[in-house]
């Protein structure tokens, strides 16, 4: 099949995920865990044009350029040696991107993304960043820029060949000394600085296109600048300054501006426990007293959606991502689209100037990995873009609920609960999996490959927002502080109680499971409850927090001097005041009371939690613990990145399962002399 059949398809005749089901062999590892097959598509402004990155055999990921009213496509960039990465729209004719190589680990990158553009029609195209360190370069070239320059994540203008693009000053892993903005012609090349107030470390354009705040860190201060609408580029005003870390009583996170000039907040204001979209005056720097949108039970998560010169909705993550269409015209369209598409969240995006009836369609849902699709407005029909994952089938996926239940203390943990099919009502055996962070939102509801890989094997997936996740209160992400090991463990602990009384797990058969934070917590719950987790599996986690300040001479870490000094003592523990503490949690020094199965596995190249946590750990705990298995992937770092990886580490898992709490757990061992199956 060629490359326009693969990116455009024939009017949808179904509802997504309506497929019937049909007995079949497990769903191969692969379908779970190689590269997705699909991924960015991007309208440009007039929504006319559709930019797609497309692969195909064994060709790299290349980018095209659909016209959606001749239906007629154009491959307009691709190389031999890496894949395109992300793309942008300059303005309706030229594009902006850059690379990645997605064939190699972490620990084999030897280039930058470089930074690159070209026309619609494939034309013009141009180098702009570098992708190597070289300080001299060849004679005669057109100049690049560094190789430390990068794409903004906000769109810009799109009404000229300027974009603005961010160049860093880094002085070693994790240490970012400033971000400066660069004005770019990307035909040209010729880059000129804004210009900054401090030694800054982020950027917001306002809703022209043009930097309006910047911020920085200090001493654990973060602060706000904001230039005058109608300044110079250096007119830059201190607009305000609070706690980097923690909860700040007069903080905000910057979200958007408005086309009249508002600035859109996302704060706890006067003490609301959960975050909600307000104005900040931008003469005084205070916060509005009434929010604009506050979601109920969640802190707010998401962004704005402008056009026509007004707000038009609100995309949010609750249980799951969904939007809120203020807009009369907007909100029809969504329920003629959610009408056909019944059994999907469908996400709408519009062109930022649109000429045509055409609106992008991200369609997923618990069952459904992420299909994307064209739809006219006018015509009220579909064309499928691309299934990020074609070879999986809907009907053959595991239900996932959003649930709460109570810890100990009265607290409600929110949690996800997937339950293989057909198996609902018995008692299953269950995997508790943790996420990483642990300062972050672990998941929402929808298809994931890690729950649904597991449900697809047999196992009901709990994943526990315990306490100090973020999205659910300022009570419920401060319980968390200082409490890795102790009542974030409670919680962990608690669901898998609470998953027993539920009837959904079998007590005998419970494993403990995650990366990052997740296998520090692992290894928490295998120690402190041995009489709940039968076995454990940690990749890539902390093993001990002292370790996490004070590092090895074998390897280098990432975390900032900033995060060690001003953050780390607020949110996990002080180094010195609270040694016992972190003596008392530190799976490194409790490793003899794990005698639990256990599989251990880390990255060669991991700077967030050095091998070096894995090795101390490993060999700290085989002096008493002959069930233990440990693979290391030498070029990977902070989790897996390559298909290979990522189909071997879950290979292991499925078969680390089965003999502990699967199937392969309550086969009788025939014993020594027993004659072998063939």
């Amino acid at each position: 099949m060629n490359v326009f059949a693969l990116l455009l398809s024939a009017v949808l005749s179904l509802p997504l995920a309506a497929q019937a089901a049909q007995p079949a062999a497990p769903v191969p590892l692969a379908a779970f865990f190689d590269n997705a097959e699909f991924g960015e598509a991007v309208l440009s402004p007039s929504g006319k044009y559709l930019a797609a990155k497309v692969g195909g055999g064994d060709q790299r990921e290349g980018l095209v350029v659909v016209d959606l009213s001749q239906i007629s496509l154009q491959v307009v960039a691709r190389f031999a040696d890496v894949d395109i990465n992300h793309v942008q729209w300059v303005n309706e004719e030229r594009l902006l991107f850059d690379t990645i190589d997605k064939r190699i680990g972490v620990g084999d990158v030897r280039f930058a993304p470089g930074l690159f553009a070209v026309d619609r029609d494939g034309k013009n195209f141009r180098q702009l960043a570098n992708r190597n360190a070289n300080f001299v370069q060849p004679s005669g070239a057109a100049r690049l820029l560094p190789w430390h320059t990068f794409m903004m994540e906000q769109r810009g203008a799109q009404n000229s060949d300027y974009v603005y693009v961010r160049s860093q000053k880094i002085d070693g892993p994790g240490e970012l000394r400033y971000e400066e903005l660069l004005r770019l012609n990307t035909r040209n090349g010729h880059a000129t600085s804004f210009g900054r107030p401090a030694d800054t470390r982020g950027w917001m354009l306002d809703d022209k296109g043009e930097p309006r705040l910047t911020w920085g860190h200090e001493k654990g201060v973060q602060t706000i600048y904001l230039r005058e609408q109608d300044g110079e580029k250096g007119s830059w005003r201190k607009l305000a300054s609070f706690n980097a870390y923690g909860i700040a009583k007069q903080g905000f996170d910057p979200l958007a501006f408005g086309p009249d000039g508002t600035l859109y907040v996302v704060s706890h204001h006067a003490g609301d426990d959960k975050k909600a979209v307000h104005t900040l005056d931008l003469a005084t720097g205070q916060v509005s007293a009434k929010p604009l949108v506050q979601l109920d039970g969640f802190d707010f998560s998401g962004h704005l959606i402008f056009g026509r010169g007004k707000l038009l909705g609100v995309r949010y993550v609750r249980e799951a991502r969904d939007t809120l269409w203020l807009d009369p015209e907007m909100k029809q369209m969504q329920a003629e689209i959610d009408a056909k598409l019944p059994n999907t969240i469908n996400l709408l995006t519009v062109p930022s100037r649109p000429e045509t009836p055409n609106v992008l369609v991200r369609a997923y849902s618990d069952r459904q990995p992420a299909v994307t699709l064209i739809y006219n407005s006018e015509a009220k029909t579909f064309n499928k873009v691309g299934d990020s994952r074609p070879q999986i089938r809907a009907a053959e996926m595991a239900g996932q609920r959003f649930l709460r239940y109570k810890a100990r203390d009265g607290l409600e943990i929110p949690t996800l609960l997937t339950v293989p099919n057909e198996k609902e009502g018995q008692k299953l055996p269950l995997v508790v999996l943790v996420h990483g962070g642990p300062w972050v939102r672990g998941s929402s509801w929808g298809w994931d490959a890690n729950a649904q890989f597991l449900a697809s094997r047999g196992y009901a997936v709990l994943e526990p927002e315990f306490r100090g996740s973020t999205g659910f209160g300022g009570r419920h992400l401060q319980a968390g502080f200082k409490q890795w090991g102790l009542k974030m463990q409670d919680d962990i602990a608690d669901g898998a109680r609470w998953a027993i009384a539920e009837g959904i797990a079998d007590p005998q058969r419970i494993c403990i499971a995650g990366a990052s934070y997740g296998g520090y917590a692992t290894l928490m719950g295998l120690a402190r409850n041995p009489e709940l987790f039968k076995c454990g599996i940690n990749w890539v986690g902390v093993t001990d927090i002292k370790l996490m300040y004070t590092g090895h001479w074998s390897a280098i870490s990432d975390l900032s001097e900033q995060w060690k000094e001003y953050g780390m003592p607020q949110l996990i523990g002080d180094l010195e005041k609270d040694a016992e503490q972190l003596k008392a949690t530190s799976p490194l020094l409790l490793a003899e009371r794990i005698r639990q199965p256990l599989l251990l596995a880390y990255g060669g190249a991991d700077q967030r939690v050095p091998i070096y946590h894995g090795t101390k750990f490993r060999d700290a705990v085989k002096a008493h613990n002959k069930e233990v298995e440990w693979v290391e992937y030498a070029e990977e770092g902070h989790g897996w990145t390559l298909p290979k990886n990522r189909i071997d580490f879950w290979g292991r898992v499925e078969k680390f399962l089965d003999r502990n709490i699967g199937a392969g757990a309550s086969r009788p061992d025939p014993g020594p002399g027993a004659p072998q199956a063939k």
